[in-house]
């Protein structure tokens, strides 16, 4: 019997994709460091000199995910108009466009934030992806063009609208052209609810 080699390039980045592919295509549930080492090509051991855990492992995931949309949302408002109204479009599209390519990643990335035994760095990942929005809202109010107020509770609209057209995205059987038709119309609303 060969044996396979404990060391590998990149381990970690492999397990993950391998990982992501595997949630993506049969769920958190098929998951096994075990299964992904043998993908990998690599000894069964090896996954745990990075992930102890399946659990590990998945909120390692989970990190990754909110890391890859963070710099999303990033990136698209960095190469966008800089009003409020081209901002908050951008940065609707962004999300809702990771959300239906990444839905099961989507649901990982939020199903254990505020678990007590979550990892501190999955714990502050939300946080960074929110201060990308919430950054947009301060802007539009230094311009005038967002009403005043507090920018954590200006923010929970715009956070439930987002969640819930991309719920209704994922579950409600739409149309790619009723998707955007929806993104059209969450933005508008929303806009005019940002008005001074």
């Amino acid at each position: 019997m060969k044996c396979r080699p404990y060391h590998h390039g990149d381990l970690r980045a492999t397990l993950l994709t391998l990982a992501e592919n595997t949630l993506r295509d049969r769920g958190p549930g098929e998951l096994s460091l075990r299964e992904l080492a043998r993908e990998a090509g690599v000894s069964p051991a090896a996954p745990s000199r990075h992930f102890r855990t399946k659990q590990a492992l998945l909120d390692a995931l989970a990190v990754a995910g909110f890391e890859r949309l963070t710099a999303a949302m990033t990136a698209t408002l960095a190469s966008t108009g800089s009003s409020f109204a081209e901002q908050l479009d951008a940065l609707t599209r962004t999300y809702v466009g990771f959300a239906l390519k990444n839905a099961a990643l989507l649901e990982l990335m939020f199903a254990r934030k505020h678990d007590p035994d979550a990892p501190a760095e999955l714990v502050e990942a939300p946080h960074r992806l929110m201060d990308v929005a919430t950054q947009v809202i301060k802007d539009g109010q230094i311009r005038g063009e967002v009403r005043p107020g507090p920018v954590d509770v200006l923010a929970v609209p715009l956070i439930a609208a987002l969640q819930g057209l991309t719920t209704l995205a994922l579950n409600g059987g739409f149309s790619p052209a009723q998707i955007d038709q929806s993104l059209d119309e969450t933005i508008s609303f929303t806009l005019r609810g940002f008005k001074p």
